[in-house]
C-alpha cells in the first residue's frame, strides 16, 4: 500500500485525499439524511444564491452539501480517467464539468422530490362544492351548528356546519355551499 501511495505523485495523492474526505463526508451526510438528523441549519453555508435566481427557493447553489457533491464528481473523475487522459489540464477540466453536472443532477433530484411533498393543510376554499354527510344534526335556519364529514383534498374531514333551510338529520347527504369562517361551513341537502 505504501509503495502504491509513494508512486502516485503529489497531484494524485492530493486528489485521493480530497476524494476520500469528500466520500466520507458524503456517507455521513447520507446516513444523517436517512436517519432524520439532517437539519437545514446544520452544515449548509447559505450565500443567498440559488439556481432559480429569486433568492427565496430552498435550493441554494453554494452549500456545503453541493461542495461535497462537486468534490465527489471531480475527484472520482480524475481517478477514473487518469489513465485515459494524459493531459492534466484536460483531465482537470473534464473532472470540473463532471463535478458541476453531478451537483446539477442532485439538485434536480431534490427539486423533483420536493414537488411530491404535500403540506397537509386544508384550504377551506376547496371545501365549496364538496359533498358529504351530516355527522351531528344541524338545526334549521342558522339556529345552531352541527357537524358534517366531507371529503376535501383527498381526505375525509369533520367540520362545524350551519344551514339556511330545514333541519338536517344525522346521515343526511349534504353539499357545501359556502365557507362561513375558518371552521364553519354553510351546507344544504344534496
Amino acid at each position: 500500500m505504501e509503495e502504491w501511495w509513494n508512486a502516485l505523485g503529489l497531484f494524485m495523492q492530493s486528489v485521493w485525499c480530497i476524494t476520500l474526505f469528500a466520500s466520507l463526508v458524503f456517507v455521513i451526510q447520507t446516513i444523517m439524511t436517512f436517519v432524520g438528523m439532517d437539519a437545514d441549519g446544520g452544515m449548509d453555508v447559505d450565500l443567498d444564491v440559488d439556481s432559480s435566481g429569486d433568492g427565496d427557493g430552498p435550493f441554494q447553489l453554494f452549500t456545503f452539501r453541493n461542495f461535497i457533491n462537486f468534490l465527489l464528481g471531480f475527484g472520482w473523475s480524475i481517478i477514473s480517467f487518469q489513465g485515459a487522459i494524459e493531459n492534466q489540464f484536460l483531465l482537470i477540466l473534464l473532472a470540473a464539468v463532471i463535478g458541476v453536472l453531478l451537483v446539477m443532477a442532485v439538485m434536480a433530484i431534490f427539486r423533483f422530490m420536493s414537488k411530491m411533498e404535500q403540506s397537509g393543510t386544508i384550504q377551506m376554499a376547496n371545501a365549496v362544492g364538496c359533498k358529504g354527510n351530516v355527522y351531528l344534526k344541524i338545526p334549521a335556519e342558522k339556529r345552531g351548528e352541527g357537524k358534517v364529514q366531507i371529503s376535501v383534498q383527498g381526505a375525509i374531514r369533520e367540520f362545524d356546519a350551519i344551514t339556511l333551510g330545514e333541519e338536517l338529520e344525522t346521515g343526511a347527504p349534504i353539499k357545501v355551499v359556502e365557507v362561513v369562517n375558518d371552521s364553519t361551513l354553510l351546507v344544504e341537502r344534496f
